[in-house]
């Protein structure tokens, strides 16, 4: 299962950090989907971020990004963004992928 964790900041409820772990499991290695769509939204978005006080990490299996000061409003929208491509997937695959939101 794909687990993902994201954390605002309380006071401008804005996404500070995104971490996913671990696979989905759905389909063998190489033909998985969900997997494969979780990685083209978390490269993807990852790559469209402008601002540079992150802490990434991008490897099979864990991703991580963590905003060392509060995002600007694109990269909040960027972050948002992200966050509701992920529910998506959990909507259609509840069994593959869990969402936790602090």
């Amino acid at each position: 299962m794909i687990k993902v964790v994201i954390k605002t900041d309380e006071s401008t409820k804005k996404i500070t950090s995104i971490e996913v772990k671990g696979h989905s499991n759905k389909a063998p290695y190489g033909k998985d989907l969900v997997c494969a769509a979780v990685s083209a939204i978390i490269t993807g978005g990852f790559n469209a971020l402008q601002d540079k006080e992150y802490s990434f990490k991008l490897d099979e299996g864990h991703a991580y990004v963590k905003a060392l000061d509060i995002p600007s409003d694109y990269d909040a929208v960027v972050l948002k963004t992200i966050q509701v491509q992920l529910q998506t997937i959990e909507e259609a695959d509840k069994e593959f992928i869990k969402i936790e939101i602090l």
